[in-house]
């Protein structure tokens, strides 16, 4: 009897929808773009809390042999690139799912930590990877201030709560003091590529976590990436030619935009806030030409 109904389910089995065919091998492929940490109303930035929802379903779904990424970004926010790599090596331990990240024009600064959570790194042959460093700035506006006239009053409470105001001078201590912050970051961005890539990397710390950033060619060679592909046919030589590629899109609200993880009344100044993003974004993505 058990003989009898497992050939009519081997007869069957061509009759069903491919999604529900264990021996058709699916990859969902999770698009992690755009510039992260930066959002407004207008403008869902790349966060955990814009990305966990669509990363728990790719992880959860059917039959999924790997997790694909497909990585877009120049970076942005330390802590956000943080959580969602974090996000990431959790579920994909817990679902004993290997990930496979695929890096298109730009995987730099954040954006190559969201890489790092990837078992494999495959690269389009004319993309841009590394910036394994920290970085910040501000303007300063004090002699503007003074021109126009115009007095800065500001009441804190601690000495070192107003440190890098833009409409102050910049005062020694307080570059010294942000370097050292910006230090402590670097440090931790470094063991995390060094976990991650292991023995893999070939270059010295010097060159490797310099901040500098590398055609694909290069990035192979020190290790930093594993090869030169595209998704499609790195799924088919890897999975067949029968894979099935399910892009697991983000929720969307009932005017179509992506769900940002804290809603906000549409304003004036929400819109002024739209405009400041676009031009950070825009500077990021124009620091590596693109």
């Amino acid at each position: 009897m058990p003989d009898l109904l497992q050939g009519a389910f081997d007869f069957l089995r061509p009759l069903l929808p491919a999604r529900l065919r264990s021996d058709i091998p699916v990859v969902p492929v999770v698009r992690l773009t755009g510039v992260i940490g930066v959002s407004t109303p207008l403008r869902p930035g790349l966060m955990l809390a814009t990305a966990a929802r669509t990363l728990e379903r790719a992880f959860g779904l059917r039959n999924a042999r790997a997790v694909a990424l497909s990585i877009n970004s120049p970076g942005g926010s330390p802590a956000q690139s943080h959580l969602i790599f974090r996000r990431i090596r959790q579920l994909a331990e817990e679902k004993n799912i290997p990930v496979i990240a695929f890096i298109e024009d730009l995987g730099a600064s954040g954006g190559y930590m969201l890489a790092c959570a990837a078992d494999e790194i495959v690269c389009d042959a004319f993309a841009l990877v590394g910036s394994i460093g920290v970085v910040g700035g501000s303007f300063g506006f004090p002699k503007l201030m003074d021109r126009l006239g115009i007095e800065r009053r500001i009441y804190s409470s601690g000495e070192r709560k107003v440190m890098l105001d833009p409409f102050q001078p910049e005062k020694p201590e307080d570059v010294v003091r942000i370097k050292a912050v910006q230090a402590d970051m670097h440090a931790s961005f470094i063991a995390l590529v060094k976990a991650r890539r292991g023995t893999r990397l070939a270059g010295d710390d010097a060159t490797l976590f310099s901040g500098e950033f590398w055609t694909a060619n290069r990035a192979i060679e020190l290790g930093l990436a594993d090869r030169i592909g595209d998704l499609r046919g790195a799924m088919r030589e890897r999975y067949g030619e029968k894979v099935r590629l399910r892009l697991i899109e983000a929720d969307r609200s009932f005017l179509g935009r992506r769900l940002a993880g804290v809603g906000g009344a549409l304003s004036a100044e929400g819109l002024a806030d739209d405009l400041i993003s676009a031009a950070e974004a825009r500077a990021l993505w124009s620091r590596y030409g693109l």
